[in-house]
């Protein structure tokens, strides 16, 4: 059974007019998981994360910085994609304890696997530094939560949003017991992502394709370089960074996938954690900045992960 963790305070995280990373992307996955094809999934409140967990990836320093200077009205700007509105904080908190609730939820055999249906994303967040939208990195601290609690050795986390997410890359680039996988859009922000850059144990893989690529190029880079990369760690946890913005429609990017791309990825990564995981799988939103895009891309994510019982199939 799969379970969907989401929270309306994730709604009150308010941005700039036209800025991309908006409200209406949660209402618009709240639509989409609305419909009778999804009334199977067990649902729950995203609960609000610890501190505790937050410092699990994150420099205490750092976040006793953010959550002071979150403000009580009005909005301020930390770069110029990145800013707090008065409702940002909780929203961020809901974030890191959907990904924990989520963990626990999968780790503990209550669920096959988990969708954390968040914002802000994550994926961006440096030890020391927000940027890119993010604030605290969600699957990397879902990741250590997993370590922590459940005593596993290796976790991977898989991210195939457009944009490569270097904060990841950054919280684990030291460390042989999370693999970290990311296709990606290059040249694109962040402009991290190199196929060189492979981390101190060899456990940073990298497929970064170019604006056009499409469906094609995307299952070839899983298939030749990232799913062969996690079948030799047999991770026993598989974490997502759910980043729809390689959609087609996506105004952000150009790398022309489609929904369908996103279901077929899902159920490798499944077929994955069958073989080394327990079927353990944990997705958390990340990008996705097209309504329509990412309505139908997280309805064919979420309709693999729900198809966890059923035959994998191509």
């Amino acid at each position: 059974m799969t379970l969907l963790l989401t929270h309306t305070a994730c709604l009150d995280h308010v941005t700039p007019p036209g800025h991309p990373e908006r409200p209406d992307r949660l209402r618009a996955v709240a639509e989409v998981m609305a419909e009778d094809r999804f009334k199977p999934l067990t649902r729950s409140e995203a609960p609000e994360g610890s501190l505790d967990s937050v410092t699990l990836c994150h420099g205490e320093h750092y976040v006793g910085e953010l959550r002071h200077i979150a403000p009580q009205s009005g909005m301020i700007y930390i770069d110029g994609d990145t800013s707090m509105s008065p409702g940002t904080w909780e929203a961020v908190m809901r974030g890191v304890g959907g990904a924990v609730a989520a963990t626990d939820a999968v780790m503990s055999g209550a669920h096959q696997n988990a969708f954390v249906a968040v914002r802000p994303p994550g994926h961006h967040a440096e030890v020391s530094k927000p940027m890119g939208f993010c604030f605290f990195d969600n699957v990397a601290i879902a990741a250590r939560h997993a370590q922590r609690k459940y005593g596993i050795e290796r976790a991977a986390i898989v991210d195939f949003d457009v944009h490569h997410g270097n904060g990841t890359q950054d919280i684990f680039w030291h460390d042989p017991t999370v693999m970290y996988c990311s296709t990606h859009q290059m040249p694109l922000f962040p402009g991290t992502g190199a196929s060189g850059e492979r981390g101190e144990h060899d456990t940073i893989v990298n497929a970064p394709l170019a604006s056009e690529d499409g469906s094609a190029k995307f299952r070839a880079a899983f298939e030749n370089l990232i799913l062969p990369q996690l079948q030799k760690f047999a991770p026993e946890l598989v974490i997502i960074s759910a980043g729809f913005d390689a959609h087609y429609r996506d105004p952000l990017a150009s790398l022309n996938l489609r929904a369908d791309d996103f279901g077929w990825v899902t159920r490798r990564l499944m077929d994955q954690a069958e073989a080394s995981a327990g079927g353990r799988v944990v997705s958390v939103l990340e990008g996705g900045y097209d309504l329509q895009g990412l309505k139908e891309s997280v309805a064919a994510h979420v309709t693999a992960l729900m198809g966890a019982n059923a035959s994998t199939g191509a």
